[in-house]
């Protein structure tokens, strides 16, 4: 289940789509009002969780040879350039 995320009447206010758009990210939002609970906002229909793989930017540099040994391509990248 997912966690309560706790918002103020005012944020509410301001920032509603925002606010909804975290009610259907998270599963529910807690309203407080002069910092007391008065509301709890819950999602309809709970969107699922975007996996990774399916993330477009998931395997952008798959093909990079230059990346192929890590520990390597760190050292290279934090080695000053008057260095190498």
């Amino acid at each position: 289940m997912a966690k309560s995320v706790v918002v103020t009447a005012k944020q509410l206010r301001i920032n509603t789509s925002g606010i909804l758009k975290r009610v259907q990210r998270m599963g529910s939002v807690t309203v407080t009002l002069r910092g007391k609970p008065v509301a709890k906002l819950t999602a309809l229909k709970a969107r699922e969780p975007m996996r990774v793989e399916d993330h477009p930017a998931f395997g952008m540099w798959a093909d990079r040879e230059d990346m192929n040994d890590v520990h390597d391509w760190l050292k290279r990248i934090r080695t000053s350039r008057h260095l190498r």
